[in-house]
């Protein structure tokens, strides 16, 4: 069944048979492939535009790329003997052996033994080209070449060009493996959800699902004609709010005889108002629950039942958000905001550890050249992408996919370099957007030093990423002009007075104006020096006096912050007023936004709207992320967890427990207050443990490092138990 779009057959899909090798790739495992990102845009303007707002079509308002139109894939390989050569292209194609073009739609041609070059050259307006290539020892895969301009012409002796000017990529590819399944017809998983309750009154049905959930709703049953108008609800208020509620769906029908009928386009709510002309009439209702099949690694469990049930609906929300890409609300805004998605990589870390989807998402931010505008149009946004670079790197230790990716950073960070001020500053331009957080009156003029934060953080992003790419010469100006700003930054905000970083400077004048946003962020940066860290944390963190912070998205870095500062026993029971409090009004996921001193319906409003917030929104799962880096306290210390840290810190509870995935598998980690067990299967790593005697550990060394802190270290692939006392 087609959940949401009907596939184009403007090409037909031609199938040939290919045996190909190469001696540096081994794998026999055949998958469609692409130039890299043309999937991830194209697929991810088809996600963008099915939002609607009452009924009507409600596109982002960025700019959206298309996939490149025509694509040269090759491969140089050398068979021992003559092969039968099968290929599926999606669109229209031709095939070159040794440079000569084998006439028409070869289904079939044989490669003779020896070495050779194949071209494939795919042209497809619609979707994008690709190519499935099945052979007995070689097959397609990312080791293919690819290019959008080969540059390849033919001289008057009837000589071809030698392509030396042509950029050739590694090729595209996730996991459609099938031959009869090219990359167009991909769509999510689907599987039945039935309502636990359904309210009859006359002939309509409030049909509540009993949680938060997304997909297709089923109408059982349906017979007459008229007029069947469904109003989708987070809440119970909103579906019943007929002109108020955000999403809705209004059918026509004309059915004598009673079936089933599937709405076409998903949903995210709990309930569904379905309102009947007297002349309809239905059986029941059910939906199709819409996914991505991704196993959830990351585990927590500890001895308070609150925390628990707020990870378990922190993994669900991330379960809702993570889709074809991550996606920052399943109601609105059903779009990829690079800020959302940079939260939703470090959770996922701590989850499913879906690298797949982070590139995914990465790509699709990215776009195409020319860089007219940030990403999402936000100054902030632009730089959290970098950040999201940096931090697939150190979680995941893919080089190639950052090496890749290089290119793409420079004419982005280019752009930025571009705008800066005559003081070598980010300011807001026409047609920026400095967003930094939803909150009242919060000042986006001048200079603010939180964009000049993540700028600094983004030009180290460049150098590291350059050494990776083995520039040299841009990476030393990248570091360079990192160091420099970061000076700049210090100079220009430092108030020794307030102990802190000013908000912002207007006219080279510091403002009076002391905000969370900037502070925080040089705690877990480790900008600050420790005197300053300690200034930091009172007079700002802890301070009641400075504006609070009211959206999940930023107490995310706050609270990370605090953390980072040593303040786990503050944080659980800030997380379990914040977020428990969510739970206490009957949530069934996190929310965008949430201030405790709101009454009832007004929870549900945002934007001047009465039902404009989402109530399953990413960045309210941070949870995921805390217990998983300062509570079990696993992090890497070197790209892909080659090294790696556990602290645990119990903060206050009893006894936790859980799972933290990596490259390699999942570190186990036990910790009570007298008792550490922990298991790795990757790299080496370091146990710190704060004990006030010496720990004991049978099958390994405990060193003091001074303080009541002692340090074991870890091989993989054995387990470890430590008696300490807290």
């Amino acid at each position: 069944m087609k959940k949401y779009r009907n596939i184009s057959k403007a090409f037909l899909v031609f199938c040939l048979f290919s045996l190909l090798s190469t001696g540096s790739f081994a794998q026999n495992k055949a998958t469609w492939i692409w130039y890299p990102g043309d999937f991830e845009i194209w697929l991810s303007n088809d996600m963008q535009n099915r939002r609607t707002e009452r009924g009507t079509f409600f596109p982002p308002f960025w700019r959206q790329d298309s996939h490149y139109v025509l694509i040269d894939f090759h491969k140089v390989f050398d068979l021992k003997e003559a092969e039968e050569v099968e290929i599926r292209a999606e669109g229209q194609y031709n095939v070159k052996l040794d440079g000569k073009m084998i006439s028409g739609y070869p289904k079939k041609i044989t490669i003779p033994a020896g070495k050779h070059k194949l071209n494939l050259k795919v042209h497809n307006q619609q979707q994008v080209p690709s190519i499935y290539v099945k052979g007995k020892t070689v097959v397609s895969d990312s080791s293919w070449l690819v290019t959008f301009e080969d540059k390849e012409w033919i001289d008057e002796t009837g000589k071809a060009s030698d392509q030396s000017g042509t950029t050739w990529l590694q090729a595209g590819s996730w996991n459609f493996d099938n031959s009869e399944l090219p990359p167009s017809t991909f769509k999510l998983n689907t599987r039945p959800q039935y309502a636990v309750s359904t309210k009859k009154t006359g002939n309509n049905l409030l049909v509540d699902f009993g949680k938060e959930t997304f997909g297709f709703v089923k109408l059982h049953g349906l017979k007459g004609k008229g007029k069947a108008n469904l109003y989708y609800g987070e809440s119970k208020e909103e579906a019943l709010a007929t002109e108020t509620c955000e999403t809705m769906d209004n059918l026509d029908i004309n059915r004598s005889v009673a079936g089933d009928s599937l709405i076409n386009l998903s949903k995210a709510f709990r309930f569904v108002n379905i309102q009947l002309d007297p002349g309809v009439s239905i059986d029941s209702a059910s939906m199709l629950y819409e996914y991505l099949p991704v196993a959830d690694r990351g585990k927590f469990k500890s001895s308070d039942a609150q925390l628990n049930k707020i990870w378990d609906i922190s993994k669900y929300t991330m379960e809702l958000t993570t889709r074809e890409f991550f996606i920052d609300g399943i109601k609105r805004d059903r779009w990829i905001w690079s800020g959302d998605a940079y939260q939703s990589y470090l959770m996922n870390y701590y989850l499913a550890f879906d690298s797949r989807s982070v590139t995914r998402t990465t790509l699709a931010l990215r776009g195409k050249e020319p860089v007219s505008s940030h990403i999402n149009t936000i100054m902030d946004y632009t730089f959290y992408w970098f950040l999201g670079v940096h931090d697939y790197y150190k979680y995941t230790g893919d080089k190639e996919f950052v090496t890749q990716l290089y290119p793409r950073m420079k004419s982005l960070i280019d752009y930025c370099l571009s705008r800066r001020n005559a003081n070598g500053m980010m300011e807001g331009l026409a047609g920026d957007w400095v967003f930094i957080d939803w909150a009242e009156k919060l000042s986006k003029q001048g200079e603010v030093s939180f964009e000049q934060l993540l700028f600094c953080r983004s030009l180290e992003t460049m150098a590291l990423c350059a050494d990776l790419a083995d520039d040299t010469s841009g990476a030393a100006d990248y570091r360079k002009m990192a160091a420099d700003l970061k000076t700049k930054i210090f100079a220009a905000y430092w108030n020794d007075d307030k102990k802190a970083l000013v908000h912002s400077r207007v006219n080279g004048v510091q403002s009076d104006n002391v905000t969370r946003y900037a502070n925080m962020f040089g705690i877990f940066f480790d900008y600050f020096n420790e005197e300053q860290k300690q200034q930091v944390k009172q007079s700002v963190l802890l301070n009641d006096k400075v504006q609070k912070i009211v959206t999940p998205y930023m107490r995310f870095y706050e609270l990370e912050a605090l953390c980072a500062m040593g303040e786990q026993d503050y944080v659980l029971k800030e997380i379990k007023d914040y977020w428990g409090g969510m739970l206490d009004l009957g949530a069934t996921s996190f929310w965008e936004e949430y201030n405790p001193d709101k009454k009832g319906a007004e929870h549900y409003a945002m934007y001047g709207r009465e039902f404009g917030k989402s109530l399953c929104h990413a960045w309210g799962a941070s949870p995921i992320y805390l217990m998983g880096k300062y509570y079990l306290g696993v992090q890497p210390l070197t790209a892909g967890y080659e090294t790696y840290s556990i602290q645990p810190v119990l903060g206050g509870l009893k006894w936790m427990e859980g799972s933290v995935p990596t490259p390699g598998g999942d570190i186990q980690i036990y910790c009570s207050t007298n008792e550490i067990r922990v298991s790795s299967p990757v790299g080496t790593g370091v146990l710190k443990i704060k004990s006030r005697t010496k720990p004991v550990c049978k099958n390994a060394a405990v060193v003091s490092k001074g303080n009541g802190l002692y340090e074991v270290t870890l091989k993989k692939g054995q387990n470890y138990k430590i008696a300490y006392k807290l």
